[in-house]
């Protein structure tokens, strides 16, 4: 039993996926994610260093009450987790970028957190025949069943050959 079974059954992401893959309502999950204090502090001296990242000290005398992952770590390891489970494999092209981008709570040391995508629209391209755009829902959460991410996405996909 894991700690992400209250999400909706997830989407298989097995072999290549093309836009002609994916339908309105499609949930893909990647796998949990671990965070630990060391990964926190050594992410964000890199490349978001305020103190309630970086310092236990600091930390707990901030709004927070101790050490948070970066939300753009939280994003980075699980959008990782989320193509390493073969999410655009083979056909991904990119994307303009990022809509609605929300951290709810943060994510703290030893939180395990689960990236969740769900199709929300579907658009082939006007101009190119050779792809679509799918916009996904991204969403993380943590083991307490809290959503602690959000974001929306239009992913440029390629059309299946032929």
């Amino acid at each position: 039993m894991s700690a992400f079974d209250w999400l909706p059954p997830s989407k298989s992401m097995g072999g290549e996926q093309y836009f002609e893959d994916f339908a309105l309502g499609d949930v893909f999950r990647a796998k949990p994610v671990s965070v630990s204090e060391a990964e926190i502090v050594e992410f964000a001296r890199r490349y978001d260093p305020q103190p309630f990242h970086t310092d236990k000290a600091a930390a707990a005398k901030s709004q927070f009450g101790g050490l948070i992952a970066s939300g753009l770590q939280v994003m980075a390891v699980t959008f990782a987790s989320m193509i390493e489970a073969g999410l655009l494999k083979g056909g991904g092209m990119g994307s303009p970028g990022l809509d609605e981008v929300r951290w709810w709570k943060p994510v703290r040391p030893d939180d395990t957190i689960v990236m969740q995508a769900r199709v929300t629209e579907i658009k082939p391209s006007d101009t190119r025949a050779d792809r679509g755009y799918v916009t996904l829902l991204f969403e993380v959460f943590s083991q307490k069943q809290e959503r602690v991410m959000s974001y929306s996405c239009v992913e440029i996909v390629k059309r299946r050959p032929g």
